[in-house]
């Protein structure tokens, strides 16, 4: 079953640890994931700490496209693993890629798990990063 399958019409849900496997962060060496973890909170919060290899695109700028542009190209044709704080934002985010056509899903409990869960957290400059 994948997990970017949609029920009922809406975007998945998945846990943290289903977020990291598919984007890589899942295992030592940070690879095999072939999905794009996008994080859609606001840039102070991307600054303080946020997933490595994480594609930022906040909400506000992410709902700025829908009045007819697409998606950055780098993110087109791919699985997108959204993620925000807590889960509102990227629950948020996930629906309105979805009814773009786009498969993605949203990330339960958003940098919060992550971080509870021991999975990498890193600040603008590489370092050791917190949820703001």
């Amino acid at each position: 079953m994948s997990i970017f399958r949609r029920d009922r019409g809406g975007p998945g849900r998945v846990s943290v640890q289903e977020a990291a496997v598919r984007t890589g962060h899942g295992n030592a060496t940070g690879s095999g994931g072939d999905a794009v973890l996008l994080d859609v909170r606001e840039p102070y919060e991307w600054q303080a700490g946020h997933a490595p290899q994480a594609v930022h695109l906040p909400l506000s700028a992410l709902s700025a496209l829908s009045a007819g542009a697409g998606l950055p190209a780098h993110l087109q044709a791919r699985h997108l693993v959204v993620i925000c704080r807590s889960g509102n934002r990227s629950r948020q985010a996930a629906e309105l890629l979805a009814a773009r056509g786009a498969q993605a899903v949203d990330v339960i409990g958003g940098m919060r798990d992550w971080a509870g869960a021991g999975l990498p957290v890193v600040d603008a400059r590489g370092g050791n990063g917190t949820v703001a």
